[in-house]
């Protein structure tokens, strides 16, 4: 059975993004070997995962990007988690989805069934692990699936202040224990961390 990792960044005082949705300050401290750590680790999962939101933001950006990033985002299946139907193909524009690295996120597979369930399948299926990477309502819903096996958080160097946090519709304790800490030049600190589902 594969495992599902959650990647996230983070502020500080706990938020993923800000109000609206900003997310500029996680550029300001990354770094070379921050960006490498990131890099890699998206190289080790087989399906990336994500909430119709964020891949409605992201499907039209990545087939064109460049950047070390743009390997391994537009070469894993992908796979969209929504309460109403969804044709991935549709984020897509013409020009766009002629790229031939469009194909995974026009042939993304849509789920839109009970999340635990769903969940469940994808990680009975053979292949490398699962990443989750947004964006905040989503993985909200994932922490109260009891099948997030790591969570891999990037703590940025600011305080928002206030924000989008993936932490809000926990309502149940969730002990965590810390796999792993790995600091880097920019100030980033990343926390490897195991759920103890009770």
């Amino acid at each position: 059975m594969r495992k599902l990792f959650v990647k996230m960044s983070m502020s500080l005082d706990g938020f993923v993004a800000t109000e609206n949705g900003n997310m500029d300050w996680v550029f300001r401290s990354s770094d070379e070997k921050s960006r490498n750590w990131a890099v890699s680790l998206s190289e080790e999962a087989g399906l990336i995962i994500m909430g119709r939101k964020s891949f409605h933001q992201m499907a039209p950006y990545w087939p064109g990007a460049q950047g070390p990033f743009a390997a391994p985002m537009n070469s894993i299946q992908k796979a969209v988690f929504t309460l109403k139907g969804y044709d991935a193909a549709s984020s897509l524009s013409e020009e766009i989805i002629q790229l031939p690295t469009a194909a995974t996120w026009a042939g993304a597979r849509v789920f839109s069934g009970d999340l635990t369930s769903e969940i469940q399948g994808l990680k009975q299926e053979e292949g490398k692990p699962v990443m989750a990477i947004g964006g905040a309502d989503f993985v909200q819903s994932l922490l109260t699936t009891g099948e997030v096996d790591q969570l891999q958080l990037a703590i940025h160097p600011v305080i928002l202040g206030s924000g989008l946090s993936i932490f809000t519709g926990v309502t149940q304790q969730l002990d965590l224990k810390l796999l792993d800490v790995k600091s880097f030049p920019g100030g980033i600190v990343v926390h490897t961390y195991q759920p103890t589902y009770a």
